[in-house]
């Protein structure tokens, strides 16, 4: 099987870079991944193509040679790329997006990546709730929502690009922490803080809460995860968020994910338009850019 321009890319990007850190960062990917892409090229070839330099790695002469040609390649690739793009009216444009406030935590990894391939495209983005998305796609004020699944009856295509899943957080210090592993039904009693009563969140809760015949209490009213997040920290009450939100209180040990019975709660992440949208070449080539390489993009910034 012969080397991809993938490999040839990650390739010249270490090489120029002199770190697989580096290299992955730069390229939206984990570094397991790229020292696998390197590892078929070299046994493709038969030969190694970086050894260590003190702390560092260096080209062996197998790998200056053929740097020098993945120059080459790479450029006559990128004018071949820039032509078509300028006929099809790629290279310039606009997006107006629109998401929910949830998906502001992994959409900028998102946008980074695809300003990297479209550096000259202008891009607006709106944050709102859930019934100012559905009325900003149902009414063609922008060209695409990311969100939970869009509501049925209202002339809208979802498509299907992430998991989401919705999990059960308390502060450290909460009792039901050294209870773990928890029934769902210890849960009936517990006072929850909750998004307001048209989010998706919430609307998913409520729908899992009553399949188990069991009521969801609300303690209290929040319209952000991020109000979520800083009550159940002052111990409040329990909460239910995106797992995609708490990355940092996680790390940091603000918050513990409780292992509940039958969680997490499984959605997903849509890219959601109105049903026959005609697209500009700009938010065409974001849609697919999306649900082609979203996992990959985000499982590389660690989400």
């Amino acid at each position: 099987m012969a080397f991809t321009f993938k490999q040839l890319k990650i390739f010249s990007t270490v090489a120029e870079l002199q770190s697989y850190t580096l290299a992955a960062k730069a390229l939206f990917l984990t570094q397991p991944a790229i020292s696998m892409q390197i590892k078929q090229l070299e046994d493709y070839i038969g030969l190694p193509l970086f050894e260590r330099v003190g702390k560092s790695i260096g080209l062996t002469e197998a790998g200056r040679e053929l740097l020098h040609y993945a120059s080459s390649i790479a450029h006559q690739i990128d004018e071949a790329t820039l032509m078509l793009r300028e006929l099809k009216g790629v290279e310039r444009g606009k997006l107006h997006l629109t998401m929910a406030s949830t998906a502001n935590y992994f959409a900028p990894q998102l946008i980074a990546a695809f300003r990297h391939e479209f550096p000259r495209a202008e891009i607006r983005l709106d944050v709102t709730n859930r019934s100012g998305l559905v009325d900003a796609v149902e009414n063609n004020q922008t060209d695409m929502a990311i969100m939970g699944k869009p509501p049925s009856g209202h002339h809208l295509v979802g498509i299907p690009f992430m998991d989401n899943p919705l999990v059960v957080i308390a502060s450290p210090n909460h009792p039901m922490v050294s209870k773990q592993p928890l029934l769902l039904s210890t849960l009936a009693n517990e006072p929850f803080i909750v998004r307001e009563s048209e989010s998706g969140t919430r609307m998913a809760t409520e729908r899992f809460f009553n399949r188990h015949n069991l009521e969801l209490i609300a303690g209290m009213e929040m319209n952000r995860s991020e109000a979520i997040k800083q009550a159940v920290m002052a111990e409040l009450g329990l909460g239910i968020v995106s797992l995609h939100t708490i990355e940092m209180e996680l790390a940091l040990k603000r918050l513990v994910v409780l292992e509940v019975e039958d969680f997490p709660i499984k959605r997903k992440w849509y890219i959601v338009h109105r049903e026959g949208k005609r697209f500009a070449a700009i938010p065409e080539a974001f849609k697919n850019f999306v649900l082609e390489r979203a996992p990959e993009i985000l499982r590389g910034a660690a989400i």
